[in-house]
């Protein structure tokens, strides 16, 4: 059956659906509200599949898939335009994937307020389809800031104690991004002969100022990249995300930790580097030495936490920050730039799905007990084999073991940022020193050694709807680490057209002798 047809609507139809469905959901009877967003989630799943099935038969211009254009406020050269490539097509995939596992994760603990909830997350998700799949920057920039809505009501609405303090520093930070990325943008604008914020019209008006190495340049490159960091977060504009994560209810803990995270380094993918690549080039070691700090502070940290979620939170900082290394790595690299950033964009997926299972594990704990002190639990395997098991997975493919999630999308990165730098690469590499100790300290502390509080003996298995979300979420952990290849197919010819572009448009790139290690410098002279 042919369904090419049905292309150039299919990412409209994705992004409508959810949100259409949430006001649906508001409408009709509490009781319908659960199974209505089940549904709604697994039929938008579903659709999405169309991308994966339809990919070879949907190309189009500037390298994007199931483009449609819409004419919008053409006057101000606004037209609803979108379309995906290799860099958009998994985080699309996660977040529709992710939804419907939520729903089944929440089916027995959401009691409180369903309708309200359901219809967040609904929103939640159309928006963030939206972020992933716009072309046209203002319609980009539009989707960015209503992501923030679901997510400051989910937090304020469902979550912990400190919640008010938590939602609050989210909301300052990421206005602070926005309202710079804002100014840059407009910048741009009215840069141009016939303003338009259609990527490729933005595009060339940043390469003009970008080709004249104008201080202007800079500025603009820093304050997207200030935007962009925030999301990450990347140190030192990481404070709101330990409290946002540990405050959150699990539907806006996963999808911040496993998608939001990844809109900023998206944003640097998609805009800031190749908007301003002589921008980047210029400061690629700053953001290199910012992810490293990252990298090392956000483990030390993770290994100091008595809260298991905090744990979590430091330690998805210092799994970003290699991906961020990676991306800017790639800007100076001479030959593995698409190496490394072809795992950087699958390091993206990767660790989406695997920090989606370590939290949605921590929220079954947190429920049981009704606490995330690490020190009150243990020897809770004797009560929870199968819930061990599953940890086991899923603490696996976050520290990278090969066969699971973690390891190609790593072993790709540090390839292409050892051929920048040596040290560069040593250090990026002990992320899997520091990830696999406070893991498995984590693990023993939980799981392991003598039951010393009565409650534990108390604690119930998973039910039946947390067991198939978690098994879900972990088959995607195996499959992505057996058949990488699948994943990487169509992220390839999207990072080979990045690099390609941005090697005739940038004067900065070292030359091959230049950008080798001085050992292998030497050893080829030799």
């Amino acid at each position: 059956m042919d369904t090419s047809s049905f292309n150039p609507f299919v990412l409209s139809v994705l992004i409508l659906i959810p949100i259409l469905g949430a006001g649906l959901i508001l409408i009709l009877p509490r009781v319908a509200a659960k199974p209505l967003g089940l549904l709604i989630s697994v039929v938008n799943f579903i659709i999405a599949l169309h991308l994966i099935a339809n990919w070879n038969t949907s190309g189009g211009a500037g390298g994007f898939h199931f483009q449609n254009l819409v004419p919008w406020l053409p006057q101000f050269g606004i037209n609803f335009h979108v379309g995906i490539d290799g860099l958009s097509l998994w985080m699309i995939l996660l977040t529709v994937f992710l939804a419907p596992v939520l729903f089944l994760t929440m089916w027995d603990s959401l009691t409180d307020r369903v309708k309200g909830h359901v219809a967040l997350l609904l929103l939640l998700e159309g928006f963030l389809i939206g972020v992933f799949s716009s072309i046209d920057v203002i319609v980009f920039y539009i989707f960015w800031e209503a992501v923030l809505i679901p997510i400051y009501l989910l937090m304020i609405g469902w979550g912990g104690p400190g919640r008010m303090r938590a939602a609050i520093k989210l909301f300052l930070y990421t206005m602070l991004g926005s309202v710079l990325m804002w100014v840059a943008m407009m910048f741009l604008y009215f840069h141009q002969a016939n303003p338009s914020f259609d990527y490729s019209a933005m595009l060339a008006a940043a390469h003009s100022m970008d080709a004249a190495r104008s201080t202007a340049a800079l500025a603009l490159f820093g304050a997207f990249a200030v935007a962009f960091a925030i999301k990450i977060p990347l140190f030192p504009l990481h404070t709101w995300q330990p409290d946002a994560y540990s405050e959150s209810p699990v539907s806006a803990t996963v999808m911040l930790a496993a998608v939001l995270s990844k809109m900023g380094i998206y944003g640097f993918i998609r805009f800031a580097i190749p908007f301003f690549p002589n921008a980047a080039a210029y400061l690629a070691p700053f953001f290199i030495i910012l992810g490293i700090i990252s990298i090392i502070y956000g483990a030390m940290v993770a290994i100091r936490q008595t809260d298991f979620k905090r744990l979590l939170a430091y330690s998805s900082i210092s799994h970003l920050g290699l991906i961020v290394v990676a991306i800017f790595a790639a800007t100076l690299a001479t030959q593995y730039g698409e190496i490394a950033l072809s795992g950087a964009v699958l390091q993206m997926l990767a660790h989406g799905v695997a920090i989606s299972a370590l939290f949605l594990l921590m929220e079954a704990l947190q429920q049981r007990r009704g606490t995330r002190d690490i020190a009150q639990f243990g020897g809770l395997a004797k009560r929870m084999p199968f819930f061990t098991s599953l940890f086991w997975i899923a603490l696996f493919a976050s520290i990278s073991l090969p066969g699971l999630c973690g390891f190609v999308g790593e072993y790709l990165m540090l390839q292409g940022i050892m051929q920048v730098n040596f040290i560069y690469a040593f250090l990026a590499c002990t992320t899997v020193i520091w990830g696999a100790i406070y893991m498995l300290r984590l693990l023993g502390k939980l799981m392991f050694g003598e039951i010393i509080h009565e409650e534990n003996n108390k604690v119930f298995a998973l039910k039946s709807g947390e067991g198939f979300a978690l098994v879900l979420v972990l088959t995607m952990t195996v499959w992505i680490g057996v058949f990488p290849q699948h994943f990487l197919n169509p992220i390839n010819p999207t990072t080979h057209n990045f690099i390609a572009t941005y090697n005739r448009n940038s004067d900065l790139k070292p030359t091959t002798e230049a950008a080798l290690p001085e050992i292998v410098r030497v050893s080829q002279r030799q």
